[in-house]
């Protein structure tokens, strides 16, 4: 998860950073490095929802309030000079990537692409004026409460109903499969809070990464009269067999996930839409319903959902419908200054 970490900090290589201003701080305390911080200027972000606020993101800190407080001034400092008087995050570096505080359930671990950090980090936040802006949900499903009677009847009336067609990516037209689920991707989510539009080089470069890792079985496309109108990524969760590498190094990391792949037994579904067209057709229950049922066959016995925006009503009452539990939350913040 180093290595991840590094490719999003990448300005060179990133393509994010094409249109976005970045400037990254450590805090340095008696010759050891104690804390960091980058501040963030997303221009697509403001030009898309017509803002003009800032971000910070890849927060790190010890527990010291004067420490956090520096941080966050350097980022103040920064933005005022660029016209910027607001910052939101933590954004690492935008919603399409690892975001939000995690503010409860600090003794579970972060599922793949999730983030997580001590409990005193909120603390340190609340201390610096930050404000609650937007709460994000992760939900746990348990393969044995899932699958239901009635849910399985439900979904298979809707999906005759519909006359929906599921299936998985195919990895042999791989970059023909990207270009159509970018499409729905960039109309689906559009209306959502806090989207920002991905451009053809960066969901490429986001592709180009979960390749490496995606099992195209959890990788659904929804079809109706042969038309994509909807889909769901689901990831394993890579980060139990690197949790066994305890260096840290890519070699064993690389060795530990060959090794171990076998083992891994939960799933994340990272994103679930359907293009706004069928927004109230009940493609997305189904949607969910067939991520779920397909991810069970292929012995994932457990999985999270996340993150779903606490007031995406659709999204969490199909949650509910699937007998998930909210388990974590985690929190976009906010202050002007």
């Amino acid at each position: 998860m180093i290595m991840d970490r590094k490719m999003l900090m990448d300005t060179k290589k990133n393509p994010f950073y094409k249109h976005a201003e970045t400037e990254f701080f450590l805090a340095e305390q008696n010759g050891k490095i104690v804390g960091r911080i980058a501040a963030i200027i997303n221009h697509t972000h403001n030009e898309f929802h017509d803002e003009n606020v800032g971000f910070f993101g890849f927060y790190e800190c010890i527990n010291d309030k004067d420490v956090s407080k520096k941080l966050f001034d350097e980022v103040k400092v920064w933005l005022k000079a660029r016209g910027v008087s607001t910052m939101r995050g933590p954004m690492n570096p935008s919603t399409n990537d690892e975001c939000g505080l995690l503010i409860d359930s600090f003794d579970l671990p972060p599922l793949v692409l999730m983030t997580y950090n001590p409990k005193y980090y909120v603390d340190l936040f609340e201390a610096e004026g930050l404000q609650k802006l937007k709460d994000l949900y992760a939900y746990f499903l348990d393969g044995k409460t899932v699958m239901s009677d009635k849910l399985i009847r439900v979904g298979e009336a809707m999906k005759k109903r519909e006359d929906l067609v599921f299936r998985p990516i195919n990895m042999k037209d791989f970059k023909h499969e990207v270009n159509l689920i970018k499409e729905v991707y960039n109309d689906a989510w559009e209306k959502n809070w806090g989207f920002v539009p991905m451009n053809d080089e960066e969901f490429d470069y986001l592709a180009k990464q979960m390749k490496q890792i995606v099992d195209p079985d959890l990788v659904i496309i929804a079809e109706k009269k042969s038309r994509p109108i909807g889909f769901a990524l689901s990831l394993p969760d890579i980060n139990i067999p690197l949790r066994c590498n305890k260096n840290g190094g890519l070699l064993g990391g690389i060795f530990h996930l060959l090794t171990k792949k076998k083992q891994i037994n939960w799933v994340r579904i990272i994103t679930l839409g359907v293009i706004k067209e069928f927004q109230r057709s009940g493609a997305a229950s189904v949607l969910f319903y067939e991520t779920a049922k397909r991810g069970i066959a292929k012995g994932y016995n457990f999985g999270e959902a996340s993150w779903v925006l606490e007031d995406n009503m659709m999204m969490n009452r199909s949650a509910v419908m699937l007998n998930a539990k909210r388990y974590k939350t985690y929190r976009i913040y906010e202050k002007s200054f």
